[in-house]
């Protein structure tokens, strides 16, 4: 029989604290995620979802902890070479100029292009590569800003893919999209981490969609780790209940859990 390779590990955070001012948002967040891997971190609104996410990519410096990105301490990491191995997507992107979705996916390369340079041909064709990765060719040519929520939120990814990056942290993904274009995206993401021995760090306000498309779960609640590991494990009525201070039912149908509140049931 042959011997299952051991999955690299992409991420170890080690007791993080982070405070705004005198207000403590994480308290000693720890966890390890591992290569090919989703890790959904649930929590109710200002629990620390996104600022944990942020810790992550080095936009806020923790007060407290560290950061491992492939045993390499991510305070150590410079800024190009930080893009070089996370890429962030957060949940609002502002883009009010008429670039064309090629255009908005090759800022992706932003990283390994030099000051004043002009993008490599190198460049263009992994741009190319990643529209179609996500299955946009047919958008290449369209005025981004001119898409819908949901198309504009597949160029994003593609963007994120153009880095080339192997760790991507999604900051609310389904943000704002109709159920369909909310599952979409999620499977989409599945796909691509699968199929390409990525790593994704996602926040979600749907537990449903993280016992779905997820292979570990965090929950955070006011900014303290509450529960972390497999999903099957860690998505108990008992936990969620205690997550949400709702209580909950889980139902399972073919082995497809569906979380509800309890009155509903």
């Amino acid at each position: 029989m042959a011997l299952q390779k051991t999955k690299t590990l992409m991420i170890e955070a080690k007791e993080l604290n982070f405070s705004y001012f005198d207000t403590t948002v994480l308290k000693d967040i720890a966890f390890n995620i591992k290569e090919s891997s989703i890790c959904t971190i649930l929590g109710s609104n200002g629990s620390g979802k996104s600022t944990l996410i942020k810790v992550l990519d080095k936009l806020l410096k923790p007060k407290k902890g560290t950061v491992l990105i492939e045993n390499e301490n991510l305070d150590k990491l410079s800024l190009r070479m930080v893009a070089k191995k996370i890429a962030y997507l957060p949940q609002e992107t502002d883009i009010s100029f008429s670039f064309s979705v090629f255009d908005v996916v090759l800022a992706g390369r932003a990283h390994n292009v030099g000051y004043l340079s002009q993008p490599s041909k190198q460049d263009l064709e992994i741009a190319q590569k990643a529209i179609s990765l996500v299955g946009i060719d047919h958008l290449r040519d369209k005025i981004y800003t001119q898409l819908s929520g949901g198309q504009k939120r597949l160029v994003l990814i593609a963007q994120a893919l153009a880095q080339q990056a192997k760790i991507l942290l999604f900051d609310e993904p389904t943000n704002h999209l109709d159920f369909a274009n909310q599952y979409t995206i999620l499977n989409l993401i599945k796909n691509l981490i699968k199929n390409n021995h990525l790593t994704a760090i996602i926040t979600l306000h749907d537990p449903n969609l993280a016992a779905w498309f997820s292979d570990t779960i965090i929950m955070i609640k006011n900014g303290s780790l509450l529960n972390y590991g497999p999903t099957k494990a860690i998505m108990t009525a008992q936990n969620l209940s205690e997550l949400y201070d709702e209580k909950i039912t889980i139902l399972n149908n073919n082995g497809r859990l569906f979380i509800i509140p309890s009155e509903f049931v």
